[in-house]
């Protein structure tokens, strides 16, 4: 079991997609689950011990990640996209059931430089249209990277700007955002159990929201053991709209009750 959310908030894998640090978001707001690509039914294939040599050099790689793109975009061939090379490259972390699994997914995400809680791969995943967390299937492997026009690890590193882009789109971190809902609840539940939310929470909403160190708080101590479809829709809608002070909060609205209750923790909390 990880420590998720931690891990999130505080790791430089994590994209500052602000260009600005934390913002002062309390050590407190911790949760433990599932790592972010295991999915709920197959264990993580246990990472081989590498070499001292091996150490550095992934490490090199993680902290110098933008200008490993950088240099992997000039080793592209200027060869066209070809259906038959990405499903080669497909095949390359499949097991005999032709499905990308979490070992699959791990080796990818070694491949391509990234840490597997990076949100850099929730993107991807939106971008396949995956319907479950730790898979690809072919069908989306083929779509999703025919869309990108990849058909290798280097082609699918110099993609990353444009990945992170999507980010700072309102409209397509919107969808992102949703997408996240689905993606990541068991499909046998209407709901998120609130561990995986708040870690979900944490790698969407984690650096970009001033009040999230207080709803993370306040979702430990709540009495929600899980987060249904409209609460998670409206916390983004209040992240964007209410004030960190929460002066524009419009008791009236049609909020959830969640925020409702949220609102009122942590006034209490600021008249305290």
């Amino acid at each position: 079991m990880v420590d998720l959310a931690h891990f999130i908030l505080h790791s430089n894998l994590t994209e500052d997609l602000n260009g600005q640090g934390d913002q002062n978001i309390d050590s407190s707001s911790q949760c433990t689950c599932s790592v972010f690509w295991c999915a709920h039914k197959m264990p993580v294939k246990k990472k081989r011990k590498s070499s001292g040599s091996e150490d550095a050099s992934m490490k090199k790689c993680r902290i110098s990640s933008f200008c490993r793109v950088q240099t992997a975009s000039r080793l592209i061939n200027d060869d066209s996209f070809s259906s038959k090379k990405c499903l080669a490259w497909f095949y390359e972390y499949t097991g005999t059931d032709e499905i990308v699994g979490p070992e699959g997914m791990e080796k990818l995400c070694e491949d391509i430089g990234v840490e597997p809680e990076n949100i850099i791969m929730l993107v991807l995943a939106w971008k396949l249209e995956a319907q479950n967390m730790g898979f690809f299937t072919k069908e989306e492997w083929l779509k999703g990277m025919t869309s990108l026009q990849c058909d290798c690890t280097e082609r699918l590193q110099s993609k990353f700007d444009y990945l992170r882009s999507q980010l700072n789109d309102l409209t397509a971190f919107k969808q992102i955002y949703r997408y996240a809902f689905d993606f990541a609840r068991d499909k046998d539940q209407r709901s998120l159990d609130i561990d995986t939310a708040k870690s979900m929470l944490a790698l969407l909403l984690g650096r970009t929201w001033a009040l999230f160190s207080a709803f993370y708080q306040f979702l430990e101590q709540s009495k929600y053991r899980v987060m249904n479809k409209d609460q998670w829709f409206n916390v983004l809608e209040f992240s964007r709209t209410v004030l960190a002070d929460l002066s524009n909060y419009d008791e009236d609205g049609a909020w959830p009750v969640l925020l409702d209750e949220f609102v009122e923790w942590q006034k209490a909390r600021q008249s305290s």
